[in-house]
């Protein structure tokens, strides 16, 4: 009689599993939908195994660069986060925006005109509307020689002097949440002329005849809050 065949996860992929099992809950600050996949690939690494509250930071540098931009947002997911109130300030409040150095007006228009593509929420509204609700400091990314550089844009840089009367602003909102990596991405291919990641995940392209950086309201169906 032929053994019967046991199929064995490798012991580091069992490890990983665990390992993702037991992240936070969003809750207590560790966003699953948003981190598993980066948080994953700097576990599978071998990046993130220090532990800072027991004394030891020997990997936090490495860990940092590995989850880039999603530091600030999966840091808790790898128990590197320092303690914060997270009542205090909603990830739907922040978001980051980004000029696409190479935008499509005809493509963004003609994807965004008629029925709504799969997937995708298409928002009109005044441009004089999003003047009206411009932020007093926005933190938003800006690409010099390949290199992202944190910036902060003051309020009263808006054009003050544009016309707005009859001009409005489009918007596409994607219904799940993603990455703000895949945000730009999504943007880019869809001839956006900025977008708007929320760091609850939730995504924004920006059309070209906005003037500002869009609507500050979280209208993904799948990614509120």
């Amino acid at each position: 009689m032929r053994p019967s065949t046991q199929l064995l996860l490798p012991a580091s992929l069992a490890v990983l599993l665990c390992l993702l099992a037991s992240l936070p809950t969003p809750a207590s600050g560790c966003n699953k939908a948003l981190c598993a996949s980066d948080v994953s690939k700097c576990l599978i690494q071998e990046l993130c195994q220090c532990r800072p509250t027991d004394g030891n930071c020997s990997c936090c540098k490495e860990c940092m660069l590995c989850l880039g931009t999603l530091w600030e947002e999966c840091c808790d997911c790898v128990g590197m986060c320092n303690p914060k109130n997270y009542s205090d300030s909603p990830a739907t409040s922040k978001s980051t925006v980004e000029e696409l150095h190479r935008p499509i007006p005809s493509l963004f228009r003609a994807l965004t005109e008629g029925d709504a593509p799969i997937n995708m929420m298409v928002v009109s509204f005044p441009v004089a509307e999003e003047l009206s609700h411009h932020e007093n400091l926005v933190s938003f990314l800006e690409t010099l020689d390949d290199q992202h550089q944190n910036v902060s844009l003051p309020g009263n840089s808006i054009h003050a002097s544009y016309d707005t009367q009859d001009n409005m602003c489009t918007v596409v909102y994607f219904d799940d949440c993603v990455s703000i990596r895949q945000c730009k991405l999504y943007c880019e291919s869809m001839g956006g002329s900025k977008y708007r990641w929320f760091h609850n995940a939730c995504c924004q392209c920006i059309g070209p005849e906005c003037v500002d950086y869009g609507s500050k309201a979280v209208k993904c169906m799948n990614c509120l809050f």
